[in-house]
């Protein structure tokens, strides 16, 4: 209660330091005031004097005040007294009448109308509005009219620290490189104070740090953070949370405070070199492993980040230099040893690599610290692997000569086994490589001989392949390619190019060259090689052709008689022989063709063919020609005829493939009257007395025999001819073997010598008639109607 009582006074002391200090400098104001007033009036009667040509006096302005204060946030019982409003011209009888406008006139500040005392009604917010512009004006109370020109003035809102510091953007992330030097910014930090900076210390802030202490600081007036501990290592810590806390009053005692937090990282520089886990690393490879394959993998670590923790890694030095390699794993950064070359357990068994890990990218500063790279040793041993044998050859090539007996031999492969066992080796020729079997292979020693005898101009060159298998081994096996050449032979006579026909004119000349032949040869022509052309002993004094041997493997055809006649001959077979000069030397007969042609008188040739000599005695082309074309036309006649013939009767017997209960037979044939009995078997109808309960169909055979229905009883002389329509019906409806199931069975027949005569009922009105036909009750519901008509007229009658 003291405490607030003493507040209440300390309010009461201020409020009236601040009147005085009000009052005062209103009277300065009020003076100010009335001299620019006067000049205002002053201007104002040189105007009217211009305009009106008079001289108007001034009344004399007694207006007390000036721009007033009122504090912010006052919270007493009673409104603020703001100022006060007095005019000269009030005498105090209460004849002025006070008015005031503007802004918040009439709601957060009130005037009273006779003493000019101006009230702030309100509890006023310095940050929300700092000041506020009022109107005021003395008027006559009982007329209204203003009693002084109406004169602005100002309220301001007197500031007190009410808002406390406030960072807008806080919270703060930074990051500053580790290893940074001391005193390195890091950030600003700043906050704002919503009171009036021009006023007092409430404004004024200072910044300190809260948390943080002793790796960062903050300075006090501009808020920047800078490194306070020298060699702040990342991979030791590489996060701060840092608190900054900023206070208004410059720090002092009873100031407003805000704070924010700031979250610090540590950047990575490379200050950190590549180190192995171990000094030695062992790996193991086989020896069937191929040249490419992964042998094992080692990492150097590096505790920095990103570009600054890439190691490379190389060989140095080591006996297996030559036989393997060192990549990088780009994802795992680890170096992998690969296989370069294959390795031999049998040769060497252990080999060794000296590998160095270093850092590709460098920090000038930080090259004194030492070396940025690692060494390691890694040891590798090779192990045994059942390999499938070697050939010692990568491929054999081999001749044989053509026509050699079967059984020739035709060359050795071989194989061994390069493992420490030496196992024997079996051979064999795979079939899909020889699939006539031309050659077959000893399976102990690798010999090839032939099974028959070769041709060369039937396949030169046989490729096949040997597979060589361990005996006792893992089945493993080695193939080598073995490729046979078949020497040639002169075992194939020479023979002619082409066999082209020769045409010569009817009127060529004697001595004329009329063909060059040349020779070819199925075996191999060597270089030496030539054919020698001669007629057959048989034509060598023919009158009509020469031959001349041009030695060079051609000879010409000469004619030596004049004139030829196609009518006489047409063709000439001109039988040649030729030889080859091969060991042995082979010859051959061969016949060139020669035929006669008619020519013009430039030997241009018109015509070769003998037939216009053929059909002058007989047919000419045309006739043949039409001939056949009646032929043909007969015999397509015929054929259309027959397959119409085949087409014209249908099967009555249904298919299987067929829905029978689609089908509709049709009956259209009215019959030949009351004895035709082919259309329908009407003989159950003519002797009922005979019925079997069976009828077999005419247009189909059954596939089984319908039994009878149990039950079914001989029909005895008193026949129900309504009984015995339905039994037929329902035997046709359960008839499995009677396509179509829906079909209708019509019974039409009236019967033979009937004594009722005709039932017409046109003749009944009008007809007498002793007849009886009572016996129309006994045939049961379907006759019903005639009994009525007929069997009751009588008793009608009767009655009458």
């Amino acid at each position: 209660m003291w405490e607030g009582l003493r507040l209440h006074v300390f309010f009461l002391c201020l409020g009236a330091a601040l009147w005085s200090t009000a009052a005062a400098a209103t009277y300065r104001g009020s003076g100010l005031r009335e001299r620019g007033h006067r000049r205002h009036l002053s201007l104002h009667r040189h105007r009217e004097r211009g305009k009106e040509g008079q001289v108007l006096h001034r009344s004399k302005r007694g207006w007390v005040w000036n721009q007033f204060f009122v504090i912010e946030e006052y919270t007493g019982p009673d409104p603020v007294l703001v100022g006060r409003l007095h005019s000269d011209v009030d005498s105090g009888i209460g004849n002025i009448k006070y008015i005031l406008s503007g802004e918040g006139a009439g709601t957060i500040f009130v005037i009273d109308d006779k003493t000019g005392n101006i009230h702030a009604t309100k509890t006023l917010d310095r940050e929300e509005q700092a000041q506020y512009t009022l109107t005021a004006q003395a008027v006559d109370r009982d007329t209204n009219k203003p009693l002084e020109p109406p004169s602005e003035f100002i309220v301001k809102v007197q500031d007190i620290n009410d808002n406390p510091p406030e960072f807008l953007h806080g919270p703060y992330y930074a990051r500053v490189a580790e290893m940074s030097n001391v005193g390195t910014s890091v950030i600003k930090v700043t906050a704002t104070d919503a009171d009036d900076p021009t006023y007092g210390n409430s404004a004024r802030l200072v910044y300190s740090i809260l948390q943080g202490q002793p790796y960062f600081s903050v300075e006090p007036q501009t808020g920047i953070i800078r490194t306070a501990l020298p060699n702040m290592d990342r991979e030791a810590r590489q996060e701060y949370d840092v608190v900054i806390q900023a206070k208004d009053m410059g720090g002092h005692m009873g100031g407003l405070s805000g704070t924010t937090q700031v979250k610090i990282t540590l950047t990575d520089v490379n200050d950190n070199p590549p180190k192995f886990a171990q000094g030695v690393y062992t790996m193991a490879v086989s020896e069937d492993k191929v040249p490419g394959e992964e042998v094992g993998r080692l990492k150097a670590r590096d505790l920095d980040l990103g570009e600054n923790g890439l190691v490379d890694y190389r060989i140095l030095e080591g006996d297996g230099m030559n036989l393997f390699e060192i990549t990088k794993d780009s994802e795992t950064q680890e170096a992998v040893v690969k296989l370069k070359k294959p390795v031999d357990f049998e040769t060497k068994r252990s080999y060794t690599l000296k590998v160095e890990a270093s850092n590709p990218h460098m920090d000038p500063r930080f090259i004194a610290w030492g070396p940025y790279k690692d060494t390691t040793i890694v040891k590798i041993s090779v192990e045994d692997a059942d390999e499938p044998p070697t050939f010692m050859a990568p491929g054999y090539n081999f001749e044989v000569e053509e026509n050699a007996p079967a059984g020739t031999p035709v060359g050795r492969v071989h194989a061994k086994d390069t493992d420490i066992m030496n196992n024997p080796i079996r051979y064999m020729i795979p079939r899909y490589t020889d699939l006539e079997e031309f050659f077959t292979i000893n399976p102990e020693d690798g010999i090839i001989k032939t099974t028959r005898p070769l041709d060369r101009e039937a396949q030169a060159w046989h490729n096949i392949s040997v597979s060589a298998t361990e005996i006792g081994g893992h089945h493993q096996d080695a193939k080598v390619r073995v490729n046979i050449k078949v020497k040639d032979m002169n075992d194939n006579a020479p023979e002619f190019a082409t066999q082209n026909e020769v045409l010569v004119c009817e009127n060529v000349s004697p001595g004329k060259l009329i063909e060059t032949v040349s020779a070819t040869d199925k075996d191999e022509m060597a270089h030496r090689q030539h054919f020698h052309f001669s007629l057959a002993p048989e034509v060598a004094n023919n009158h009509s052709f020469s031959l001349k041997d041009n030695r060079d493997s051609t000879a010409s055809i000469f004619v030596i008689r004049k004139g030829f006649s196609r009518m006489t001959q047409d063709v000439y077979h001109l039988p040649i022989e030729i030889n080859d000069n091969g060991v042995p030397s082979m010859s051959s007969t061969n016949t060139l063709i020669i035929r006669v042609c008619s020519c013009d008188s430039k030997d241009t040739i018109l015509s070769c063919n003998v037939e216009p000599f053929i059909l002058s005695a007989g047919l000419s082309t045309g006739a043949l020609i039409a001939i056949l074309a009646c032929i043909v036309i007969l015999l397509a006649i015929v054929v259309l005829f027959v397959a119409l013939r085949r087409q014209k009767k249908e099967p009555l017997i249904v298919f299987e493939e067929e829905d029978i209960r689609e089908n509709i037979i049709t009956y259209d044939d009215e019959g030949g009257g009351e004895e035709d009995t082919e259309a329908f078997d009407i003989a159950t109808l003519q002797n009922p007395d005979g019925a079997n309960g069976f009828l077999p169909r005419k247009d189909i055979k059954p596939e089984l025999q319908y039994p009878m229905r149990p039950g079914l009883r001989p029909i005895g002389n008193s026949v129900d001819v309504d009984d015995f329509i339905k039994s037929r019906i329902s035997d046709a409806d359960n008839d499995p073997t009677a396509p179509p199931y829906d079909s209708i069975q019509i019974y039409g027949y009236e019967g033979r010598g009937s004594i009722a005569g005709s039932l017409s009922s046109l003749e009944s009105v009008t007809t007498d008639s002793d007849l009886d036909y009572d016996y129309l009750q006994s045939w049961g519901p379907r006759f019903k109607k005639l009994a009525d008509l007929y069997g009751t007229k009588d008793s009608a009658d009767d009655n009458s």
